[in-house]
Order: C-alpha cells, then structure tokens, then sequence
C-alpha cells in the first residue's frame, strides 16, 4: 500500500501540505443516482415543500460551497465555477456536479460533496411520499489537473 497522505510518520492525522504544489486549472465530476418509485415520480412537481429539483440544484451548489466545513482535513478551495445538474431519468433522479478551480489541489470532493447534498435534500423532500428512495452510484467520472488526469470508462 502507498504511503497516505494525510498521515505523517508516526501515525498522526494532518492536512496535506499543498504549498510546495504548482496551482493548476482544476476539474472534477461526479454523478449518482436517486433511485424512486413511481409514487416519487408522480409527486414530484406537486410537492408542498416546493420544487424539488430546483431546491436540490440549490442544495447541491450550497453543499460544495461548504466542503471544507465538513470534510475535517479537506483544504478549502477558491472556487471559480460549481454546477449541480438535476433530471429525471427512467431510472430515477441523475444527479450530476461539476466543480473547477484555479489551485494548488483538486477539487474532486467539492464535486461529490454537490451531489450528495443535492440528493439528500431531494430525500428530504420526497420522504412523505414514501421512504423507499435509495442514493446510489455516487462516482467520480472525470478529473483534469493535478499529477494526471483521469477518466472513468
């Protein structure tokens, strides 16, 4: 097993040192899935909480935003662009966050912090129908910067 990062020699915990690293254009996205039933899809657009794909987006961008709050040893990373994408597929609810930076490290746990936020939030909003929801396949597909980039086939 490699060395990891966030711990030195004697066992300890710590934030990796990024200082020493060339700041690069940064990516990363990553998508899941919120699986529903047909009583979900049926209630969506009728909810009284309000619309549920829109409140979710919101979430999602809000949640990336706030990353470094709640991930302990996660740097906190200037972000130039975050998006959340949300659609309703014949599979469920596709959830979809893309995150850049301009920095010395990525930004791959903004983009899933995103998408789980987002999915969450719309398992909040859709619970009263039914708690038969399951978030499921939360990946990273693609990140650019950094040491390589990387894309999932």
């Amino acid at each position: 097993m490699s060395e990891l990062s966030h711990v030195d020699a004697d066992g300890n915990v710590r934030m990796v040192d990024v200082s020493g690293k060339a700041t690069t254009q940064r990516r990363a996205l990553v998508s899941g899935l919120l699986r529903i039933t047909e009583a979900h899809r049926k209630a969506i657009g009728n909810l009284p909480k309000g619309d549920a794909l829109t409140i979710a987006q919101i979430a999602g961008i809000q949640g990336g935003k706030r990353c470094s709050d709640l991930i302990p040893l996660c740097h906190p990373v200037p972000l130039s662009h975050l998006d959340v994408s949300i659609r309703l597929t014949d599979e469920g609810i596709f959830i979809a966050g893309a995150a850049r930076t301009d920095a010395a490290t990525g930004v791959e746990m903004e983009a899933y912090t995103a998408v789980v936020v987002a999915g969450i939030t719309l398992i909040d909003m859709l619970k009263g129908v039914s708690p038969d929801l399951e978030l499921t396949d939360v990946k990273l597909v693609e990140k650019t910067g950094g040491k390589r980039d990387w894309r999932r086939e």
